[in-house]
């Protein structure tokens, strides 16, 4: 754990993040920022900053959880697929390996790279979003 990196600090539960998954290997929690409401970022627990900083033992791990969350997001939001993507230092706004889990829906407007930011409109919204994410994670 790196105590600067604030990605470090949600995976230990030292900084407040709405969970809506976690083991051992790593820590799924929504962007506080999402491209669509139900944008999940999931971070492998040790703290590395690249793909390529990840040792190759925790590779199988950790993307056996994005393949996890990218299949219970649809089920969870009625999405009809997602996006999947990870920066690696460019666009990197955390200095800390994390993969974007984003609900899709044909005619969602996203068009290549540019990504649009959204809010939640509340606390309340924000967490239906987790639990009902979480439930399907179940």
């Amino acid at each position: 754990m790196s105590s600067d990196c604030l990605f470090c600090q949600i995976a230990a539960a030292a900084q407040p993040a709405t969970i809506v998954f976690e083991d051992e290997h790593a820590v799924g929690f929504l962007d506080i920022r999402p491209v669509f409401k139900g944008h999940v970022l999931l971070v492998p627990r040790r703290h590395v900053v690249t793909l390529a900083d990840l040792p190759a033992e925790e590779l199988a791990p950790f993307f056996a959880r994005v393949q996890l969350l990218s299949a219970a997001l649809p089920a969870a939001l009625g999405a009809q697929g997602t996006f999947v993507a990870i920066n690696n230092v460019v666009s990197q706004s955390v200095a800390h390996l994390h993969c974007h889990v984003v609900p899709r829906t044909k005619g969602d407007g996203l068009r290549g790279f540019f990504w649009p930011r959204t809010t939640y409109e509340s606390d309340e919204e924000r967490d239906d979003y987790a639990a009902r994410i979480t439930a399907a994670l179940s």
